[in-house]
């Protein structure tokens, strides 16, 4: 008979049955709940999340490059280009050269672009309150704790 190793003291070992959401699922659900809730009310106002976003740190940074924001958002060079291309089309943003490196193109949102983050942020943040009022304050910051050692014991895995 063959003895199966034992999982380490105070780890419980994930269970294969299925009668439990394998932890990396309910994190995927927990990002797609938080997307598609976002995305509806997004919508009124003629956004997409990943506009949103984009709009969002751009206001926190403005000036700065397509490149710079693509990491900040998360997302491929070629996406946020592809992002940027709609969003200036939709006159959300502009593109103006580096006064000192005129290769350097700096971002910047348009009035149009400001406006449409005031009425996202209108409807997007009663959204996100629900979820903090649904935790303690202390509840959120173990929740930041464990989801930022999920992501580095992912990366160390890499």
């Amino acid at each position: 008979m063959a003895v199966s190793p034992r999982a380490p003291a105070g780890r419980r070992q994930a269970n294969a049955s299925g009668e439990e959401l394998r932890l990396g699922m309910l994190v995927k659900r927990a990002e797609q709940a938080m997307g598609r809730t976002k995305s509806l009310v997004l919508k009124s106002v003629g956004l997409t999340v990943a506009q949103y976003v984009a709009l969002f740190e751009l206001d926190r940074q403005p000036g700065i490059t397509a490149a710079t924001l693509a990491r900040t958002c998360l997302v491929t060079p070629q996406a946020m280009m592809i992002l940027l291309k709609t969003m200036e089309q939709q006159g959300l943003i502009s593109r103006a050269s580096h006064p000192r490196h005129p290769n350097v193109l700096e971002l910047h949102m348009t009035e149009v672009g400001r406006e449409a983050l005031y009425q996202a942020r209108e409807r997007v943040d009663p959204v996100e309150q629900r979820v903090f009022d649904a935790f303690s304050s202390k509840d959120l910051a173990a929740f930041r704790g464990l989801l930022s050692r999920f992501i580095e014991a992912f990366e160390k895995a890499g």
